[in-house]
């Protein structure tokens, strides 16, 4: 199963014919399997990966969040439906919230920084710009 998983992990287009072939099992098997992982939960959907800077956005920014605790849901509740915001992560760490965004511009995130710091209950907001992705 973990091997199945790397592979579509890795490429979610990837055919079921030529997992197959690799696992020396037939296509159906494959499939079979590929379908109860879904059903389980345990792959959750199937997804492209951008290039953001391929479609004009300059910057891509991972930016720590953090609220006063009787404020988190609510901050959650917001940045959820925030367009501008691509993936949120509750986290423990060094941030409650992590979420990571696009901008065409350094002005559009300083922007978007200083609506995150003027929100209900946040009270730390650090951005860090992604230069590469390296895996």
């Amino acid at each position: 199963m973990k091997r199945l998983i790397d592979i579509l992990d890795r490429d979610g287009r990837r055919s079921f014919v030529d997992i197959a072939r690799e696992f020396g099992v037939s296509e159906a098997a494959v499939r079979k399997k590929v379908k109860k992982l879904v059903e389980e939960g345990i792959i959750k959907r199937f997804t492209v990966e951008v290039d953001p800077r391929g479609i004009g956005y300059s910057v891509v920014a991972c930016i720590g969040v953090d609220t006063e605790p009787e404020k988190l849901v609510s901050a959650i509740s917001l940045l959820k439906e925030d367009s501008r915001v691509r993936r949120l992560y509750a986290s423990a760490g060094d941030h409650m919230l992590m979420l990571f965004s696009w901008f065409r511009r350094h002005g559009d995130m300083e922007e978007f920084v200083k609506e995150l710091e003027s929100m209900e209950g946040v009270v730390k907001v650090c951005p860090a710009i992604i230069l590469e992705r390296i895996k």
